[in-house]
């Protein structure tokens, strides 16, 4: 079985390092670190090579642990979580691309299955849930730093439950709240405080934000100038595309915002039978049916007159 070989294979190597998406929520965060502390208790050294991270994040146990860059030539074993694609392993993909075996955890329905073992579950709203299950297969006692870790990944990937949570997801979350984890705290940290930059930002972008289609397509965008502005620090665009749902009759939430040397990255939510997905896919991204996204060139209007082309065909 798969699981079998991945336990095999952590179990063997002695040089490991774990690896996560650029611009790292809470998801590939939690993961990174639960599983850092779940091979910790093995009596392995993992590097977890995260050069920036949003510090709302730095409740996080481990979270002192994190490398901004590794001095290892060669690992034994590379391991990817929640991350699609090897291309947005945080600028490191050097690290898994020349490790002697490979493994990808992840539950993006675009994953490009490109590990030497892949464990995939698209069904599953978080990487962190994943995970849930690896260990109670492996007989590994979750701790409570472990739980914080993934309850903060499944809070913040089903924004509080809203959305994708399974059965399993709230069986998970009352096993956790046993374990003696606080979860409102996590979801009052993660979704709920925000910086003076960050609401800054979301004035911005709420001032911006136009209802296209019938006002089924709602848009918006933010600069790398807005950025400047407001000294916004890394994260702090974080949860501007969700604002659209919340409008009546909005089927799809657009949200730009600049890059410097990247362009444009793109996010993308739906609320309802719009698989968005399949619009992250037509450049060169992906992620869920109802939450997905990319990074694209161009101008401004160059880029949203594509993207609303493209959601154009999937509206009712």
């Amino acid at each position: 079985m798969t699981l079998d070989k991945i336990s095999e294979e952590i179990r063997k190597a002695e040089k490991i390092v774990i690896l996560t998406h650029e611009d790292p929520d809470g998801d590939a965060m939690g993961s990174a670190l639960a599983l850092n502390l779940a091979i910790q208790n093995l009596g392995k050294k993992p590097d977890v090579i995260i050069p920036e991270h949003n510090k709302m994040f730095d409740f996080l146990p481990g979270i002192d642990e994190l490398k901004k860059e590794s001095n290892v030539e060669k690992y034994d074993l590379a391991i990817a979580v929640d991350s699609a694609d090897s291309k947005i392993l945080e600028g490191y993909e050097k690290y898994f691309e020349k490790a002697t075996q490979k493994i990808v955890i992840d539950h993006h329905g675009s994953n490009q299955m490109y590990g030497d073992i892949n464990f995939v579950n698209p069904v599953a709203p978080a990487c962190c849930q994943i995970l849930i299950g690896m260990f109670d297969y492996f007989n590994t006692k979750i701790t409570k730093d472990m739980a914080t870790c993934i309850m903060t990944g499944i809070v913040t990937d089903t924004g509080g439950f809203n959305y994708n949570a399974t059965s399993e997801t709230f069986e998970f979350a009352a096993e956790i709240l046993r374990i003696g984890v606080n979860i409102s705290e996590i979801y009052r940290r993660t979704l709920r405080t925000k910086t003076k930059a960050s609401f800054e930002l979301k004035k911005i972008a709420i001032d911006r934000l136009e209802l296209l289609e019938d006002d089924k397509i709602a848009f918006t965008y933010i600069t790398s100038k807005d950025e400047k502005k407001v000294n916004a620090e890394r994260g702090d665009h974080e949860g501007i595309v969700d604002i659209g749902k919340e409008i009546e009759n909005v089927e799809v939430s657009v949200f730009l915002h600049e890059v410097e040397n990247k362009g444009y990255k793109i996010s993308l939510r739906s609320l309802e039978y719009v698989n968005v997905s399949d619009v992250a896919i037509m450049f060169g991204g992906g992620g869920h049916v109802k939450a997905a996204g990319a990074y694209a060139n161009g101008t401004l209007e160059q880029i949203k007159t594509k993207l609303i082309n493209e959601i154009k065909k999937q509206l009712k």
